[in-house]
This record gives structure tokens, C-alpha cells and sequence, in this order.
């Protein structure tokens, strides 16, 4: 996963926890937090992953009435935190299309190298300032069997969720 500073603070923020208390953890100083929050530094790659473990227990969005329409959609889509990019709710038809039970988890790890570029593109298309509600993404194919991704076209659409945090509803659009 590649964090954004903007998306470190959100999942710290989500988390409730200090940067200082994040810097214990991860062994670092509370400066080194802030400077990857503010985009100054980048986490190394052990650094990334000890980060994607402390965020995986930011709990997912208690949103039943949203889930329950998302998981009864004839469409293919799913919802995401858009801070943690944790699988809120899947449809059936996109549940198929998974070889593996992923509700729960981060999905950014599945993307496809167009849905990374999108994704780093957001902070400038102010996705997150609310000045874009939603995006189409073409995407190629991710090469995996487990979670594939094949060549096609999504819209992303953010709404807030019940909680207060953010959901992206991602539909394949072709």
C-alpha cells in the first residue's frame, strides 16, 4: 500500500490515535510521523508494512441500511472506507468474481497499476477537500487470480457513511 500523508492522518485520526503513540509503535519519533503526514518523508518499506498492520484493526463503517442495498445490488459493486480502503459490502455478482473472503480487508493491495495512479491522484483532483464526488477510472487487469481485476472501466462515487468516515462506492461500469 502506498500511504499519502493525507491518507496516514486520516487512518490515525479513524484509529484515535496521537502520533506520538504511532511513533512508539513503529519505533520512530513523533517528528518522523509528522513529516510523513505532511508528505515530507515516505515510510520505508518495513515501515509501510508495520503501518498496514497497526491500521488493520481501524474498524469498518457501522452503516447496516447502506451495506444491506450494496449487498443486494445486481450490479458489481463494492464499498470501501476511502481512508482505509477496507471491503465494507460487496454485491453477489462481484463476490463471484473473488476467489477469497475479503470483507474486512484492505483492497488497495489488489489494484491494478491504473486504480494506484487514480488513487494517487486524488489529493489533486480534491477528491478529499469534496471539490470531486466521483471519478471514472479506466483500469487494465491486475494479474491475479484470487481478486482479479480485468481491464474495464469503474466509477468511483464518495459518500459519507453513518460513522462520519468516508465510503467510495466503486461499480464496473464494462
Amino acid at each position: 500500500m502506498v500511504f499519502t500523508g493525507r491518507m496516514l492522518k486520516r487512518l490515525r485520526l479513524l484509529s484515535g490515535m496521537k502520533q506520538s503513540h504511532v511513533a512508539e509503535l513503529l519505533q520512530v519519533t513523533q517528528a518522523t510521523i509528522s513529516r510523513w503526514e505532511a508528505g515530507l518523508l515516505t515510510p520505508s518499506e518495513n515501515q509501510t508494512a508495520a503501518l498496514e498492520c497497526l491500521f488493520e484493526k481501524v474498524p469498518p463503517s457501522a452503516d447496516a441500511a447502506l451495506r444491506r442495498l450494496v449487498e443486494m445490488s445486481t450490479a458489481k459493486v463494492h464499498l470501501i472506507c476511502d481512508y482505509s480502503h477496507r471491503l465494507l459490502a460487496a454485491s453477489p455478482s462481484r463476490r463471484a468474481e473473488w476467489r477469497r473472503e475479503l470483507l474486512g480487508l484492505p483492497m488497495l493491495r489488489y489494484a491494478s497499476d491504473e486504480i494506484q495512479e487514480a488513487e494517487r491522484s486524488l489529493t489533486d483532483l480534491g477528491w478529499y477537500d469534496g471539490q470531486t464526488a466521483s471519478l471514472l477510472v479506466d483500469t487494465g487487469p491486475n494479474r491475479r487470480d484470487d481478486v482479479p481485476i480485468v481491464a474495464g472501466r469503474v466509477l468511483w462515487e464518495r459518500i459519507p457513511l453513518a460513522d462520519g468516515a468516508m465510503g467510495r462506492l466503486v461499480t464496473t461500469l464494462t
